[in-house]
C-alpha cells in the first residue's frame, strides 16, 4: 500500500475548519452567543490538528544524522498521535463539559438563525473536506474495506483526516438535530444532549486513532503482500537458496527496514556470496521500492538451527 501523506486532504480539512471557525466567530459577534464563541475556539483547535499533521510531514523529511541514523520518518507517527490527544481533550472532553453545562443550566436558543445558518455552512464545508479525503484515499486503498484501510495504512495522515471529518460531519448533524429539537420544544436541554453526543463521538474516534498510531509508533512490519515479494526477491535458486528467517520494520511510512538471514551454498566463495547479496538487495528494491535499509546475513542452512530460530521469532515473520 502506498504511504502517501494525503497533503491535499489535509489542506482541504484545514481550509474547511478555518472557514467554519470564522463563520462561528461572526455568528457569535452578531448573536452574542457564548456557546457559539466556544464552538469557534473548538474549530480553531481542529485547525491546529491539520497544522500538526503538516508539521509532522515536514519534520519527517529531515536528513538522517549520526544521532538518528535511520532518519526522522516516525515524526509523522508522533504528530498523528498528538492529534488524537488534542481531539480527545480539546474536542471530546470539551464538548462533554459544554453539553453538561447546557443540560445543567438550559436556556432557550437565541437568534436561532445564526447557529442554524452556521451549522448548515459547516456541514457543506466539512462535506467538501470529507469528499477530498475519500477521493485521495481511494487512490491507494485498493480492494481494502474502509476499516481495513484505517487499520493497515502506514501513513497516519489520511486515516486521521478521514475519521476526523467523519466525526465532524456526524457531529454537525447531531448539533443541528439538538438545536432543532430545542427550538421545537422550547427546551434548551436538547441542545446540551446533542453536544454530549458529539463529545462521546469525538472521544471514541480519538481512542481509535490513538490505538492505531500507537501501533505505528511501536513499529509495524511490512504488509503481508510486501513480505511475500521480499522473500521471493531474496532467493535466486543458485547462490541464495532459501530465506532462513526475515524481519521487516517501518522506519516511517515510506521507508522500510529489511533484515534477513539467507542460506547460501557451503562451497561458495566470498566473492560469489558478496555478488549474490548485492543482487538480492537490488531485486528487493525493485520489488518493494520503499525497502531502503537492507541487512542480509549469509549462512549455511541447517534444518535444526533454522527450526530453533524460527521458533524464537514472533508469529507471522518467519520466512522459510
Amino acid at each position: 500500500m502506498s504511504a502517501s501523506g494525503g497533503t491535499k486532504a489535509i489542506v482541504a480539512a484545514l481550509g474547511a475548519n478555518l472557514a467554519i471557525a470564522a463563520a462561528k466567530f461572526v455568528a457569535a459577534g452578531f448573536s452574542g452567543s457564548a456557546s457559539m464563541l466556544a464552538e469557534g475556539v473548538h474549530s480553531v483547535a481542529d485547525s491546529g490538528n491539520q497544522a500538526l499533521l503538516l508539521l509532522g510531514g515536514k519534520k519527517a523529511k529531515k536528513e538522517a544524522s549520526e544521532e538518528h541514523p535511520f532518519g526522522y520518518g516516525r515524526e509523522r507517527y508522533i504528530y498523528g498521535f498528538l492529534v488524537s490527544i488534542v481531539l480527545f481533550t480539546v474536542g471530546g472532553v470539551f464538548a462533554l463539559y459544554e453539553g453538561y453545562e447546557k443540560i445543567a443550566h438550559p436556556h432557550e436558543v437565541e437568534h436561532w438563525y445564526w447557529p442554524v445558518g452556521v451549522l448548515i455552512f459547516a456541514i457543506i464545508a466539512e462535506g467538501f473536506s470529507f469528499r477530498t479525503a475519500i477521493q485521495e484515499s481511494n487512490e491507494i486503498r485498493g480492494k481494502l474495506s474502509w476499516g481495513q484501510f484505517v487499520r493497515r495504512a502506514k501513513a497516519p495522515e489520511l486515516p486521521v483526516v478521514l475519521l476526523e471529518d467523519l466525526g465532524a460531519l456526524v457531529g454537525l448533524v447531531l448539533a443541528l438535530g439538538g438545536v432543532g429539537l430545542a427550538l421545537l420544544t422550547g427546551n434548551g436541554v436538547w441542545d446540551g444532549v446533542g453536544t454530549m453526543c458529539i463529545g462521546a463521538l469525538l472521544v471514541v474516534i480519538a481512542l481509535v486513532l490513538a490505538v492505531e498510531t500507537k501501533s505505528l509508533l511501536l513499529g509495524e512490519s511490512a504488509d503481508p503482500a510486501e513480505r511475500d515479494k521480499i522473500r521471493a526477491a531474496l532467493v535466486d535458486g543458485e547462490t541464495v537458496t532459501r530465506v532462513i528467517h526475515m524481519r521487516t520494520l517501518h522506519l516511517g511510512p515510506e521507508e522500510l527496514l529489511v533484515a534477513a538471514k539467507v542460506a547460501v551454498q557451503h562451497d561458495d566463495t566470498a566473492a560469489q556470496i558478496a555478488r549474490a547479496i548485492d543482487a538480492a538487495e537490488h531485486r528487493i528494491r525493485e520489488a518493494v521500492p520503499i525497502a531502503r535499509v537492507i541487512y542480509l546475513e549469509p549462512d549455511i542452512y541447517r534444518a535444526q538451527d533454522a527450526e530453533a530460530e524460527s521458533a524464537a521469532e514472533p508469529s507471522g515473520v518467519t520466512g522459510a
